[in-house]
């Protein structure tokens, strides 16, 4: 077993097997769910889900498949020191953690990465199939469970 301090350790155990995608989160929060902290004033939450990031039936009730619209992961390095100081700037003072996942992860039946069409370096976690909303949520649990933390990244990043 090996342990990790960077990601850029990481980065180069895996760089032989496939890529790696990460997203920072406040800490104490969870990394595929939201919570009102986690959130811009006027977003809108759904069972942890952030409205604006899943296309949703008209009632809300069910999420639909959409290639450009799901959760946001970093697929390299420089786009997540970009988001890592975002969120270090919106939320002064608290710890950030980064999660990863393996980009070939073993994923959720109707869930898949894919690349932004609009920026470089940034991937969506979208599904293949409609689904509920539960359905979604439990999914993105299950996600979550598999993903590998670095606690308080700034002291790598």
């Amino acid at each position: 077993m090996e342990q990790f301090k960077t990601v850029e350790d990481l980065r180069e155990k895996i760089k032989i097997y496939e890529g790696y995608l990460a997203r920072p989160t406040r800490n104490l929060s969870h990394p595929t769910l939201y919570r009102k902290r986690d959130v811009q004033k006027g977003d809108v939450l759904l069972k942890g889900i952030r409205e604006n990031d899943w296309f949703f039936s008209e009632d809300k009730k069910w999420v639909l498949p959409h290639d450009q619209m799901g959760l946001s992961f970093s697929s390299n390095w420089q786009h997540l020191k970009g988001v890592y100081k975002m969120k270090e700037k919106h939320n002064k003072g608290a710890s950030i953690n980064v999660y990863w996942v393996l980009e070939k992860a073993d994923l959720p039946q109707h869930m898949k990465f894919m690349p932004d069409k609009k920026k470089k370096g940034h991937f969506l976690l979208t599904i293949t199939e409609p689904m509920t909303l539960l359905q979604l949520v439990n999914k993105l649990k299950i996600v979550a469970h598999r993903m590998s933390i670095i606690k308080d990244a700034r002291r790598v990043l």
